[in-house]
């Protein structure tokens, strides 16, 4: 029988119990920091922990229940409901009015509903309990606008590979198992690039190194062992998340600034993480034409191009024409000013100027339409040299409006140097 079988994994046992042995999170939970000096006068108001899996939001819950003695409730959202959440706030009350504080940690805060949440307003307000939720979702989109403005939120960042470092060392330090076994080298390194900082599964891959081990095994745990244990670098991606829209954001951003090898990076984090390079493709037709648009005007062409030849051949040869047109995207001119253009007149429209059709302008379809004038005046521009007409093609009122300003980068240079030559040409 392994020795693992009777009790907690290890991830569970190598639990900091007490404030000062939380690492990372200096900023949050640091001897300077404003919750550290509360814990110690005994304060605490409600709060949420917002982060990404294994950086310790649980840990921090329990530790600051433990130290304020107070009576600890830990649900998680996924499991539980309105009626579990009213049983703890009535034993709360009770606890409230003898002066002892009731902690309710709830997991996964984020998947409760409107309804759940309400339920938690009075008891937070009044001060029954101290709400300490922790999501990896923004609370912004997730979090009901009244339990937000009743907590403090507090932004978590995965750990740093010094800080996993002491955990691993604590661990092999203090753990009544790990001290028994004769481990000679630990690649942390690795380890925290194939966890994504997640302490929990570095925890769970040094056990199970451990449990492949015999009693008389002098352990190595190396970069190839590391590898064969976990199926998968834990890519941080969660495509309905917040995550898919910071990457998202990433791979545009770094297309629009014209950097090929960061927008490679970002497109792999979302092929990795199971983006759909539809969706990918999508975004990159957008790109073209709002990013780069007359500054080189085949990118939209080749843009569209690459999204009929992922929706043809699927992953993971699509990750192919994706990568050839996030590289050259990234490398074209930029010119933002057919987007601009268009946001212009939409605004102007919608300001409320909306004019009548001059009537050069109409087509006239009958004898009657022609006897109001309608396309009187109009010049067929193909029957004149360089096939241009010096007419007025906007409402009166508008006559004086600019909506297009041209950037002249790449083609859209040349193209608007040839179009002002003809301008000044016939100019009147």
């Amino acid at each position: 029988m392994s020795l693992f079988e009777s009790r907690p994994p290890l991830a569970e046992r190598a639990r900091p119990n007490s404030l000062d042995e939380i690492f990372g999170h200096e900023n949050i939970i640091g001897k300077n920091s404003a919750l550290y000096k509360n814990l110690q006068k005994g304060l605490v108001q409600s709060f949420i922990l917002w982060g990404p899996p294994g950086c310790g939001k649980t840990t921090i819950a329990r530790v600051i229940a433990c130290h304020l003695n107070a009576d600890f409730y830990e649900i998680n959202a996924v499991s539980s409901g309105v009626k579990d959440i009213k049983e703890i706030i009535d034993r709360s009350k009770n606890n409230f009015s003898i002066g002892q504080k009731t902690i309710l940690f709830i997991d996964e805060i984020h998947r409760f509903n409107k309804a759940q949440q309400d339920a938690l307003l009075a008891a937070v307000e009044k001060g029954w309990i101290i709400l300490i939720g922790a999501t990896t979702e923004n609370p912004s989109f997730e979090i009901i606008p009244p339990l937000r403005s009743r907590t403090k939120i507090y932004k978590m960042e995965e750990l740093k590979l010094e800080d996993l470092k002491k955990i691993i060392e604590r661990a092999l330090r203090n753990d009544e198992i790990l001290k028994t076994k004769n481990i000679r080298y630990i690649d942390i390194e690795h380890l925290y690039l194939i966890s994504g900082g997640d302490a929990r599964i570095a925890l769970n891959i040094i056990e199970e190194a451990i449990n492949l081990s015999s009693e008389s095994d002098e352990i190595s745990i190396d970069k190839n062992l590391i590898d064969s244990l976990a199926q998968r670098t834990n890519i941080s991606y969660d495509k309905g998340g917040e995550e898919h829209y910071n990457i998202i954001s990433a791979f545009i951003k770094s297309v629009r600034g014209s950097d090929p090898d960061a927008a490679i990076y970002w497109l792999a984090r979302m092929l990795e993480g199971g983006e759909d390079p539809l969706f990918i493709a999508r975004r990159m037709i957008i790109l073209a034409a709002e990013d780069i648009g007359l500054a080189s005007p085949n990118a939209l062409l080749i843009a569209n191009a690459t999204f009929d030849a992922v929706h043809k051949i699927g992953m993971p040869e699509a990750r192919i024409p994706l990568a050839e047109c996030a590289i050259y995207l990234s490398l074209c001119p930029k010119s933002n000013s057919a987007y601009l253009a268009i946001n212009n007149a939409l605004e102007y429209v919608k300001a409320g100027n909306v004019f009548p059709v001059p009537l050069h302008l109409r087509n006239a379809l009958t004898n009657l339409m022609k006897q109001f004038g309608y396309a009187s005046g109009y010049k067929y521009p193909h029957d004149f040299p360089d096939a241009f007409v010096n007419l007025d093609y906007l409402p009166k009122e508008a006559s004086n409006i600019k909506f297009y300003v041209p950037k002249l980068y790449g083609q859209e240079k040349s193209l608007y140097e040839k179009y002002y030559e003809i301008i000044k040409k016939y100019q009147k």
